[in-house]
């Protein structure tokens, strides 16, 4: 009788004692699923990324720094475009937005060159054409051979097309071969994102889209800023055809005057305090130099409510 209780508390202490390790390790287990999940959300980086604007500059997702305004080159060619970013150069500006579509990337490489600035201190944007996308690797090669000046700082799929992912993973690949510094997208939206991103390797350090107060992404922007993608705007006077009645905006006329400075100014500001970096396009050389003057003063928040309150979603491009 005695042998039988002693064995019935040998077995109850080794249950005791079984369940115990079992819990112990499931605590474990999941303090280990715990830190992975923490290890996740510290390294996805999703913060929007912080303007220095003492520096002029944003650091990129890639390592990179990038300055927070350019110049934009669409529609510029031949000598203008040439004589249009020594301007710029001159002006301060360290930031080119070109594109294989804009036919002007041998001119833009041209003014880099014969510029004197040291080639560190300029950061080039361009972009391959969704028709380039079937060859992507010569479509590399070929921007690197009409720029000629090294390395390209950034490269972007223009927009959405065939073989976009593709085209993706080829830029992926020069950048393992330092030939790009960082990689990004022109006229990406949420739902296109949705389905590009979980295709590729390297996330976006950029995405390029049309944003002016009568078109403001108010969903688009935050959703990208908060996987830590600098978002980059371009027509930010609202397009050909459209700059002058958003220049004359009395909203904006207004709040321009009230800081002494000019409705230009006072658009490439908001989206600076939004963010976004912005690449005016110009061939003047005095509006070149006042795209560049937009440090020197802030707007409120009422004022940034006001521009705010501007938004039509009027897009005025067809992507």
């Amino acid at each position: 009788m005695e042998k039988k209780i002693l064995v019935l508390i040998i077995v109850i202490i080794a249950i005791i004692i079984i369940g115990c390790l079992i819990y112990q390790n499931n605590i474990k287990s999941e303090m280990g699923n715990e830190m992975k999940m923490q290890n996740i959300i510290t390294n996805s980086n999703n913060s929007p990324k912080e303007f220095n604007f003492e520096t002029k500059t944003v650091t990129l997702n890639s390592g990179y720094e990038m300055p927070l305004n350019g110049i934009g080159t669409y529609s510029l060619t031949g000598d203008i475009c040439y004589d249009s970013i020594i301007s710029a150069l001159n002006s301060g500006v360290r930031l080119i937005d070109t594109a294989y579509m804009y036919n002007n990337e041998e001119e833009v490489g041209r003014a880099i060159r014969d510029s004197g600035i040291p080639r560190e201190e300029i950061f080039v944007i361009t972009k391959i054409y969704p028709s380039q996308f079937d060859n992507p690797e010569e479509a590399i090669e070929m921007a690197l051979r009409k720029l000629d000046i090294g390395y390209i700082d950034m490269m972007l799929l223009h927009h959405p097309g065939t073989n976009d992912v593709k085209a993706y993973k080829a830029m992926e690949k020069y950048v393992q071969q330092g030939k790009i510094h960082s990689i990004g997208l022109s006229n990406w939206y949420i739902e296109e994102l949705e389905e590009f991103l979980p295709q590729i390797e390297i996330m976006p350090a950029l995405v390029q889209n049309e944003i002016h107060p009568y078109y403001q992404e108010l969903d688009v922007v935050p959703y990208i800023q908060n996987k830590g993608i600098v978002m980059q705007g371009w027509y930010p006077f609202g397009g050909r055809g459209y700059t002058s009645e958003l220049l004359n905006d009395e909203t904006i006329v207004e709040i321009s005057n009230a800081h002494n400075v000019t409705s230009a100014q006072v658009i490439l500001r908001w989206n600076l305090q939004r963010g976004i970096v912005v690449i005016p396009g110009s061939s003047n050389p005095e509006h070149i130099k006042e795209n560049t003057q937009i440090y020197d003063f802030e707007l409120t928040d009422e004022e940034m409510k006001k521009i705010e309150e501007l938004n039509r979603n009027e897009k005025h491009d067809w992507y």
